[in-house]
């Protein structure tokens, strides 16, 4: 059972950058599921989609895979043979928490996992028929997030998907506010004090970069995906399916 998220409860220490270390590896699946409105809901059909879309003999990416829960989502549901699986992260210790997961797994047969450590702006996309990037994309220098949708986009077999998960914001001011307090209510009723959701917010506001969906739809258009429709939103997190 993963550790409870307390890593924001006290005011001994500044809270820095959010960064993705052993500390909040410790803690990350406690962590989302009490941040990320929707989350329980959200991996589980991302396995349904990739086992709708998945195409024989091709390969499934995780992008920014943290400890595999889209990954060990799709391993579980798709069936169409000859599959592979590629996840990629660039936290030491999420790759090393993953590798760790997967070496648990019973000896039954799923489709096969590499897991590598790398930036996803330095992976190769080749004959994917699925791609994920489970709130990643948020993280990424906004000048570096159109090149890897092209590069997403160009590994992708024709009908093939890209399934994209991110926290956004709202043009109208009024419902940028609304939302954001929504999902500090939410957070409250998960058990996150005042105090842990300021500290957290001002940490993951150095590092993360929110956008409208509008901007998400009009980039991966240019990006070479012919259709981007929404599919679930809790809040300002929504997730979109893409196709090339």
């Amino acid at each position: 059972m993963a550790a409870k998220d307390r890593l924001y409860e006290t005011t001994i220490t500044e809270p820095g950058d959010f960064v993705f270390d052993e500390r909040v590896v410790s803690v990350f699946p406690d962590m989302i599921n009490r941040s990320v409105p929707g989350y329980g809901t959200i991996v589980p059909m991302i396995g349904m989609l990739a086992r709708r879309y998945a195409v024989p003999e091709t390969t499934l990416y995780d992008l920014g895979c943290s400890l595999g829960a889209a990954t060990l989502a799709m391993q579980q549901a798709v069936r169409a043979p000859g599959v592979k699986l590629i996840a990629v992260d660039n936290s030491e210790e999420m790759v090393a928490g993953l590798r760790a997961i997967l070496r648990q797994q019973p000896g039954e047969r799923l489709p096969p996992v590499e897991v590598l450590e790398q930036d996803v702006l330095a992976t190769s996309i080749e004959n994917a028929s699925v791609s994920v990037l489970n709130f990643t994309l948020q993280f990424l220098d906004p000048d570096s997030r159109q090149d890897l949708l092209k590069t997403v986009a160009d590994g992708l077999v024709p009908g093939g998907v890209l399934l994209l998960s991110e926290k956004v914001r709202f043009d109208d001011p009024r419902e940028e506010a609304l939302q954001t307090e929504w999902h500090h209510d939410f957070k409250r009723a998960q058990g996150y004090s005042d105090l842990e959701i300021a500290r957290k917010r001002d940490a993951l506001e150095r590092v993360m970069i929110p956008e409208t969906f509008e901007t998400h739809r009009a980039r991966l258009e240019r990006a070479g995906f012919r259709m981007v429709y929404r599919w679930f939103q809790g809040f300002n997190f929504q997730s979109m399916v893409a196709f090339r």
